[in-house]
């Protein structure tokens, strides 16, 4: 059957999602497309608790919420404040800070908070497509100015991000961004053995780290070990990338501490690669929530998040 299609407007969004049971049947038909399968016993046959918003397997007897192990597990908040809170994100073409979707929905900044980092995390599909084809990967630091860079790449107080992202001829495909420890070779390959293709063109600017992708099954293209400036040029896509994030981070939300800032890095890959379809978006925000990652707690969201 599919995915249920989702709203184009904010008028049918308004009349599409205008209640708690409205959002729950289209929860319902994300999270089962093609029919509703007991995570007990894997058989399809069911009926629907519609006052307790449960569904009941009709061979083991088993009780499952739509929002069961997922993203909204045991929320207490309306459905239709995820459903906005999920429409702004995707929709809202800057992103939004905590502070701002206080300010929209009516809620305390803690809710805010974590309802945002619990739909960043719903972000990340763990089954997503490998980048392919040709990939420009290079690293940057995010974190106050450039100093104190001694002997090479060298992290010092700074964050190191490492970005990928697909060379579609003159525009850029889909990213990949991750908050690695160091330079080393160690974890920029691992990086790009994590989320890049095997055979894929791998375009770099020489730093020597990146010399074992060779070996590895990727034809490595090393560009220039020249300066920043250089490699700019000669690693265009990458760098484009890497300057919309810091104005985004900057701007929309003022800084990032590191503790967190993987989930920011998620977040910005997420919007990044819907950037042509942020109604889509949100519906596919809705689906990746809808059973994939498990409940988020507290201890999730306070854990750092620059260890994942």
């Amino acid at each position: 059957m599919g995915r249920p299609d989702f709203p184009k407007s904010l008028k049918e969004f308004q009349a599409r999602f205008r209640d708690d049971e409205a959002c729950r049947q289209y929860l319902t038909a994300c999270r089962w497309p093609d029919g509703f399968r007991c995570a007990g016993c894997r058989q399809p046959a069911a009926f629907e608790l519609a006052r307790r918003g449960l569904w009941q397997c009709k061979t083991c007897g088993q009780q499952t919420s739509v929002t069961a192990g997922t993203a909204l597990h045991r929320t207490r908040l309306p459905l239709t404040v995820w459903f906005w809170a999920a429409y702004l994100v995707t929709t809202h073409t800057p992103g939004l800070s905590a502070v701002q979707l206080q300010r929209q929905l009516g809620i305390s900044y803690e809710t805010a908070w974590a309802l945002l980092h619990k739909l960043r995390r719903a972000m990340v599909n763990p089954d997503r497509e490998a980048l392919k084809d040709k990939v420009e990967v290079d690293e940057t630091y995010l974190g106050g100015h450039e100093v104190g860079l001694k002997g090479g790449r060298q992290l010092l107080e700074k964050a190191l991000i490492v970005g990928a992202v697909e060379v579609r001829g003159k525009a850029a495909g889909r990213v990949r961004l991750q908050v690695v420890p160091d330079a080393s070779a160690r974890a920029l390959t691992g990086f790009v053995k994590r989320g890049v293709a095997p055979a894929t063109i791998i375009l770099t600017d020489g730093w020597g780290a990146y010399a074992p992708l060779s070996d590895m099954g990727y034809r490595h293209r090393p560009r220039t070990q020249g300066t920043p400036e250089r490699a700019a040029k000669l690693l265009p896509h990458i760098h484009r990338v890497f300057g919309n994030l810091k104005t985004w981070l900057g701007g929309t939300h003022h800084g990032v501490g590191h503790d967190h800032l993987q989930a920011y890095l998620d977040e910005f890959a997420f919007r990044f690669n819907r950037r042509r379809t942020p109604m889509a978006a949100f519906q596919t925000l809705l689906g990746l929530a809808s059973g994939v990652h498990g409940p988020t707690t507290y201890d999730m969201l306070y854990r750092s998040e620059s260890t994942r």
